[in-house]
């Protein structure tokens, strides 16, 4: 079994322990009525858009989600939590750093011996949802589900539906497909980009995704027979008769969204098994960024 099998497969159990350290360290989440940034790379750019857009959703402040790199200069916030499995990535150090003595910032770190301990004010430590593989899977979604408790919103269903959608078969047919859509609406669409991510990382599979109502203005034209679209959350009125109109595989989302985020973790798997690659060691990828200067 590769590394990322294992670690996907301990979700729920991980997202268990986050909810309890929801409140421990609910000082450093940020309070109702404050104005947030949520910023990450890659699979944590993704998981602080669902987390901004459940924040805001709630009723609990403004919240904006950028990728590290993209933070617009010169905007105030009251706090920016910072999403990072291994505190080393460049582009979230150099700007911890540069909002250091201006904004409050917490990172959301697995590991706290690394460079991210001296550059946040404040550190919360998921240790227990490290990963060996450089896919992320738990630790990302037990980010996310530390602060989706935070919110004060439900958790328990998103880990019952999480064991169903590890003990529960995929869809017949579904791995032999050649290309993926994934579909999001509001917190789930940052989930739908992630699914996508994992699909190219893990599998090097065609792999796209869009906000729900978006994917006829354009999108649904590559659908064929062999395109799956699948749907996390509730689909828009008609969508899924118009996608299976095209040929294409239509998958209904009938879990919580995170859950159907687990079920493409093991597709990815599923495919790249298939396709004879080691999802643990994807093409060009290391399990941290760290660029040099010269």
């Amino acid at each position: 079994m590769s590394h990322v099998e294992t670690e996907l497969s301990s979700q729920p159990e991980c997202w268990e322990r986050s909810v309890e350290l929801s409140t421990e360290h609910r000082h450093l989440l940020g309070a109702p009525g404050e104005r947030l940034a949520v910023v990450g790379c890659g699979t944590s750019y993704f998981m602080a858009q669902a987390v901004a857009c459940l924040r805001e959703a709630a009723g609990l402040g403004e919240t904006d989600a950028f990728a590290a790199s993209e933070f617009p200069a010169g905007r105030r916030y009251d706090r920016v939590i910072a999403l990072t499995r291994s505190g080393t990535t460049t582009e979230v150090l150099e700007l911890l750093a540069h909002l250091r003595g201006s904004t409050r910032t917490t990172a959301i770190t697995a590991d706290p011996d690394t460079p991210v301990k001296n550059a946040a004010d404040d550190l919360v430590v998921l240790a227990f949802a490290d990963e060996k593989s450089v896919v992320q899977t738990r630790f990302a979604t037990t980010a996310f589900t530390l602060l989706r408790a935070h919110l004060g919103l439900p958790t328990r269903k998103a880990i019952e539906d999480a064991r169903t959608a590890l003990a529960e078969p995929l869809p017949e047919g579904l791995a032999e497909c050649t290309q993926f859509t994934f579909l999001g609406r509001g917190w789930s669409n940052g989930l739908a980009q992630e699914a996508a991510l994992k699909m190219r990382e893990a599998s090097l599979s065609w792999t796209e995704a869009y906000p729900a109502m978006e994917y006829r203005h354009g999108p649904i034209s590559i659908s064929t027979v062999n395109t799956a679209t699948w749907m996390f959350g509730s689909a828009p009125i008609g969508l899924a008769e118009q996608v299976e109109a095209t040929g294409a595989r239509w998958i209904e989302g009938r879990l919580d969204p995170l859950a159907e985020l687990v079920r493409a973790q093991r597709l990815a798997v599923r495919v790249a098994a298939a396709r004879g690659l080691d999802p643990d060691r994807p093409r060009h990828l290391t399990r941290s960024v760290v660029l040099t200067t010269s």
